[in-house]
């Protein structure tokens, strides 16, 4: 296979070595990407106070609902592209790219207009305290405005991820994350502008990100892979299927996990303002711990995409053990320091003392959730490497519905153990993907699937 500056080749040489300097750039990154988010809320929580904090934390849960529709079509063009890569097809490669750019951005412009149009409907259904209501509305107007520079980011990582660059990204995300802290500081702390200066200091962020994103990639087209030509933009029917066949069940998979969400939210919110404020700080620290192990899926997923599409099964099984080797030793490190100073991750967000109180129920509840995502590092990557993505929604349906919603109302609300038993529900849900796609893996049966890249 012929390589470039950015397209890896994953079929030949150490997988412990290849997987673990392709992930550490992710996991950078992605931990850049949560302090792009946690720099608002810290900053919203101490000029603000709780109140601001609940409104962003329950904003960014809806704004998070089109962001990851998005990036499961993303990845479904990310699987694509990898497996067009491990099969050599370099031609097709430029095509699928520039299918991917016109369909992502064009649903970046749908979800702007929706959330614009729904977003008061979306925050009674809620339940955001009353408190928090006026600012959501500006936090969610501002932010949907923006969704075409969300999109459009989350697409130029899917792309790259796909053809085994990790370097990139993290340099993106970089420039988000220093644009977002100098005018978050700017706007919320010395203008005032509350949760609002909050948000343009995102939306702008982001913006800068995914402009200087493009011109980076033009600039070094022909090591990118596609030629940036008008008539390249041109949506290929055949790839637009194929992206959709991919991307819709991920996106489904994506839209349940975050409406499962938006409901158990809304059971929390109904318990008080202390109750949503704490609950969106313990699901950021909490979205720490997960978005950087998730750096390891990342780069897991393009390694076995090509071996799938090259045959080399045998291969692909590999980077899953040491996906897992990697995940459990992330974990350990982690779970070890949350439980030690776990209180003090929440006293960094707000200065409420009640808060403060809870965060010992959040942090015994949620502990439990760390193992199945642990698991999931290999067989997420897997289930997704090798395109099986209806089984990955079904799992996810299973996760974000029956068990997310259900677990959380069974023990939240049926057995009346109250906010520990809405966040032990949620934390408890992701088995639900993690055990069928651990049988899935280790039982072979995926052997029998046809490879992908055979169709592009």
């Amino acid at each position: 296979m012929k390589t470039t500056k950015l397209t890896k080749d994953f079929t030949e040489g150490s997988i412990s070595r290849q997987l673990f300097m392709l992930m550490i750039p992710f996991m950078l990154s992605n931990a850049l990407q949560v302090l792009y988010s946690t720099i608002d809320m810290i900053i919203v929580g101490k000029f603000v106070g709780t109140a601001g904090l609940s409104a962003v934390s329950q904003s960014s849960s809806i704004l998070n609902f089109a962001t990851m529709v998005c990036l499961g079509f993303a990845n479904g063009g990310q699987v694509l592209i990898a497996q067009a890569i491990g099969a050599d097809k370099k031609k097709e490669t430029n095509s699928i790219i520039g299918t991917l750019f016109t369909v992502i951005l064009t649903m970046g412009l749908i979800f702007s207009v929706i959330i614009l149009f729904s977003k008061n409907l979306v925050i009674k259904v809620m339940n955001i305290p009353p408190e928090s209501v006026s600012m959501s509305n500006d936090y969610l107007f501002i932010c949907g405005l923006g969704m075409i520079f969300t999109a459009g980011y989350n697409m130029v990582s899917a792309i790259l991820r796909g053809m085994g660059d990790s370097k990139r990204p993290l340099l993106f995300i970089a420039i988000a994350s220093v644009v977002n802290l100098v005018l978050d500081i700017i706007f919320t702390g010395f203008l005032n502008w509350g949760v609002a200066g909050a948000a343009w200091a995102t939306i702008i962020g982001q913006a800068v990100s995914f402009i200087f994103s493009i011109y980076y990639l033009y600039k070094n087209k022909e090591d990118f892979g596609f030629d940036f030509k008008i008539l390249s933009f041109k949506p290929v029917l055949k790839y637009v299927k194929m992206i959709l066949n991919l991307g819709t069940p991920m996106a489904i998979q994506s839209g349940f996990i975050n409406i499962s969400m938006l409901y158990v939210n809304s059971m929390i919110n109904s318990l008080g303002v202390v109750e949503s404020a704490t609950f969106g700080v313990g699901v950021r620290i909490d979205d720490i711990m997960n978005k950087i192990s998730m750096g390891i899926q990342y780069a897991a997923l393009p390694m076995i995409s090509q071996n799938i599409a090259a045959k080399k099964l045998k291969r692909a099984e590999k980077v899953v053990h040491w996906a897992w080797i990697y995940s459990v030793s992330f974990t350990v490190i982690f779970l070890t320091l949350y439980l030690c100073f776990g209180k003090e991750l929440f006293m960094m967000f707000s200065d409420d003392t009640n808060v403060h109180g809870l965060s010992t129920t959040f942090i015994r509840a949620i502990v439990w959730m760390f193992i199945p995502f642990t698991i999931m590092r290999g067989t997420g990557a897997f289930v997704q490497g090798i395109g099986n993505v209806n089984f990955g929604m079904v799992l996810s349906i299973l996760d974000g519905v029956a068990l997310r919603i259900g677990l959380s109302w069974l023990f939240g609300i049926h057995f009346g153990f109250g906010f520990f038993g809405f966040v032990l529900g949620y934390a408890l849900a992701p088995y639900g993907y993690a055990i069928p796609s651990l049988i899935y893996f280790l039982s072979g049966i995926w052997k029998k699937r046809k490879v992908l890249a055979d169709d592009i």
